[in-house]
């Protein structure tokens, strides 16, 4: 197996200032990992058709990076939907269908994938609880971020007291859609029409998901900021699924962004 530098994650400086320590993340890149061809480096796409020996070394890189066992790396299987499930002491490695996880359990590594979609990481450092959410733009409209924050409650966080950062995922400048895509924004709500500009291609739109997710975080009463990183141009750092579909390759890789409640 091809030996690779280990992964070096991109942090938040919000989620750093507020934790102070207790709370670790990390916004994982493509870098430091096995796989190669169009899989190069640090894919942790179970999904994907890369060798599984390989992906799972890179998923326990990550790990490892908490200084975790690949079995407390908790994934779900994504399905762009506004599920959240609780992950706790009992966790079993299972990854049920949804696309966010919360909890208040140290020394379990909340994780979500995406290439180009918007990785979220949330703390609430007072109360020890924290979560990861998947939205792209289907889990952004119906709900996951605010499901996300509603789990947390639950679990006795204050939402007043959470604070959240969107990772690398596709910019306003690489994220050209149609008239129909819009209409489904803007039928829902007439506000949403200012994550739209013209686009050069005749009816059609650049739509700016991380503005949307942002804004939707601080609607719903949390602290929140976006690292502002694009997946798309950023071939060396980052997976991502429309680059892939432009070049008409086969497959797509997937980075990981994860956070952990470090135990005592």
């Amino acid at each position: 197996m091809t030996h690779a530098p280990s992964p070096a994650p991109i942090q938040s400086e919000l989620l750093n200032q507020a934790t102070g320590g207790a709370i670790v993340h990390g916004y994982f890149t493509r870098q430091g990992g096995v796989s190669d061809g169009i899989y190069r480096g640090l894919n942790v796409g179970l999904g994907s058709n890369d060798n599984r020996e390989r992906v799972q070394e890179n998923r326990r890189r990550v790990a490892s990076w908490f200084a975790l066992p690949l079995e407390r790396l908790a994934t779900v299987h994504q399905v762009h939907s506004p599920d959240v499930v609780v992950v706790d002491a009992d966790y079993d490695g299972s990854r049920p269908a949804a696309d966010a996880l919360v909890t208040a359990t140290p020394g379990i590594a909340l994780g979500v994938l995406a290439a180009d979609c918007g990785p979220i990481l949330f703390a609430d450092p007072e109360m020890s609880v924290i979560g990861a959410a998947h939205a792209g733009w289907k889990g952004a409209l119906t709900g996951v971020l605010e499901n996300t924050i509603d789990a947390m409650e639950k679990l006795g966080a204050r939402r007043e007291a959470i604070v959240a950062c969107l990772g690398p995922s596709i910019s306003r400048r690489s994220y050209e859609v149609g008239p129909e895509f819009v209409d489904r924004f803007v039928s829902q709500n007439k506000a949403y029409d200012q994550y739209f500009t013209a686009s050069p291609k005749a009816g059609h739109a650049m739509f700016d998901l991380p503005a949307l997710t942002v804004d939707r975080l601080r609607a719903a009463g949390v602290r929140a900021e976006s690292l502002g990183l694009c997946t798309y141009p950023d071939s060396e750092r980052f997976f991502s699924y429309r680059r892939t579909t432009h070049r008409q390759e086969p497959d797509y890789g997937r980075q990981i962004s994860a956070i952990a409640i470090r135990e005592i």
